[in-house]
């Protein structure tokens, strides 16, 4: 070893010191440059229960980092001529209901198909509770609405890979794993690498997820679907994910030179307005270079790959509950490799709150329903569009106004209005991949009376969903009980208007937060829909 890469391996020792420890989960890591690894090493426990601690051979999860290889398992079967990415996805599967337009492969594969996401469904009508085999192909076919027509924007869409996954299986004629495992893993000498679809399939030296109980114990981490396909389904090593990583920068042994082309070919979307995720993979620039990567997360899990391809340098981060976010993580290993000289300026950071503070407050817009709240965190403003209940992402100034960097791949960003005499801002324009929406400044919740929250209270049930739904007043809060077919979720409900209410967690299971817009007869009302970050205009319907 020589004396630098000594110093290097001394430096991201002291910056992973505080995951090093006996008594909590940890997580993998490993570097290498030009296709040979300068740093393997694992840190905590694989598991808790058992007292195994984490090595560079631990496989662990990497969640929706899967979704690059099932977009090209979709393009080696391409290649072969068995299938057409910009093909209707009815082609393949004519059983899918016929909504605004019919989107091709490409746009599962880029997040544009506007299809409504199975597990977000799941998730916002139970919770944790997870689904069975079938379960995410029969929420997309019962879908009678979209999120938006094909092509509009990008919205992040798991449902859309598993239905990418189903076709992968339909075409090539065997098991969606047992084509990756023939047409990539082996291919590549991956041979710590398969797609698992269920948490609780017991697998060869693979990590425990570990989720904190709030107590500071640990639950079992547990996806909550029994069948994980091409959205996130792969177990994998550092090894192996090097290994892929320099293939992924130097392609030789898989694919032909229009095939790598597809992989990381941007989309544009019908404003005009070109996106930054590609087939699974997203390009962005991080200070003066670019960088190639796509992150995942489980429960309980995380993960990073990023590629430097003009340095070959590759970094791949998996957790299995360490406290970490791995994409900061990543680019923090970027920093330490390739240094001032070559990165050249710090990354910009949020814009100080000092700089515009009038900015900050909540802006809505009822129609089409949108929220976006600007906060102060660590002393710069972030936002948080739809009520989100993830950390505000930062505002980055630029001669646009503000982008919203949000690490999914999502374009959004932040144009204020002309500051009034107070100072304040009365109006912000949101933009969402292009498309603007005026938002004006939220002042507060009118009189309670004038809510119509009695008129609220109800049964009603959404087809879309295949749940139902009860409002009701407990102890003076207003509650939404949503149950589906494996479980159910609680949460509180808050009014902005009359109209507009937002909605987060009122129990443990309950994992998702937005917005929903309430209609009317008279003061009774009739139906609602719910907003999230991933699903749009979400029906119930009253039924009693």
């Amino acid at each position: 070893m020589t004396l630098q890469q000594q110093d290097l391996h001394a430096r991201l020792d002291a910056h992973l010191a505080r995951f090093n420890r006996s008594d909590a989960p940890g997580l993998v890591v490993g570097v290498a440059r030009d296709g040979r690894a300068l740093y393997r090493k694992g840190f905590g426990m694989t598991s808790l229960e058992h007292a195994v601690a984490n090595t560079p051979a631990t496989r662990m999860r990497i969640g929706s980092t899967s979704k690059h290889f099932t977009c090209l398992a979709a393009l080696l079967l391409a290649q072969d001529g068995k299938l057409d990415i910009d093909a209707s996805v009815r082609t393949y599967m004519p059983e899918l209901p016929v909504l605004a337009g019919e989107p091709t492969l490409r746009q599962l594969m880029t997040h544009t198909s506007g299809y409504r996401c199975y597990l977000d469904l799941s998730v916002i009508t139970q919770g944790i509770n997870a689904i069975g085999p079938g379960v995410p192909l029969a929420i997309e076919l019962r879908q009678q609405d979209v999120n938006f027509a094909p092509g509009e924007r990008m919205l992040y869409c798991n449902g859309g890979y598993h239905l990418l996954s189903l076709i992968i299986a339909r075409v090539s004629e065997m098991s969606f794993e047992k084509f990756l495992d023939e047409r990539i893993f082996r291919v590549m000498g991956m041979s710590d690498t398969e797609s698992v679809g269920d948490d609780l399939r017991i697998r060869p030296r693979m990590a425990t997820q570990h989720v904190p109980d709030g107590e500071g114990g640990y639950l079992r981490g547990l996806f909550p679907s029994h069948e994980v396909l091409g959205e996130g389904g792969i177990v994998s090593t550092i090894d192996d994910m090097l290994k892929w990583a320099a293939h992924l920068r130097r392609p030789g042994r898989l694919g032909s030179p229009d095939t790598w082309r597809e992989m990381l070919e941007m989309p544009t979307y019908s404003s005009g307005e070109v996106g930054v995720y590609a087939s699974g993979l997203m390009r962005t620039q991080y200070r003066n270079v670019e960088t190639i990567h796509h992150a995942g997360g489980v429960f309980g899990g995380t993960c990073q790959m990023l590629t430097v391809p003009s340095h070959a340098l590759d970094i791949v981060l998996m957790s299995n509950g360490a406290p970490v976010d791995p994409v900061a993580l990543a680019t923090e290993f970027v920093d330490i490799v390739l240094g001032d000289e070559v990165l050249g300026p710090p990354r910009q950071t949020a814009e100080p709150t000092s700089a515009n503070p009038g900015l900050l407050g909540k802006y809505l817009c009822a129609a089409p329903l949108q929220l976006v709240e600007i906060v102060e965190r660590e002393g710069g403003l972030h936002a948080s569009p739809q009520n989100q209940p993830y950390p505000p992402q930062p505002l980055i100034a630029d001669e646009r106004g503000y982008r919203i960097e949000d690490g999914a791949g999502a374009r959004m960003r932040v144009i204020p209005h002309e500051r009034v005499a107070s100072g304040s801002v009365p109006a912000i324009d949101f933009i969402d991949c292009g498309h603007v929406v005026t938002l004006t400044r939220y002042e507060g919740v009118p009189p309670a009376e004038a809510l119509g929250a009695e008129g609220l209270c109800g049964e009603y049930f959404s087809h879309d969903a295949d749940a139902h739904a009860v409002i009701s007043m407990i102890d003076g809060e207003l509650t939404l009980s949503i149950r589906g077919a494996t479980g159910s979720v609680r949460y509180h409900l808050n009014a902005l208007t009359r109209e507009v209410w937002t909605f987060e967690p009122a129990d443990a299971s309950a994992l998702s937060a937005g917005t929903a817009r309430v209609e009317r007869s008279e003061d009774k009302a009739t139906r609602f829909s719910l907003n999230t970050s991933r699903t749009r205009g979400l029906t119930f319907s009253r039924i009693g």
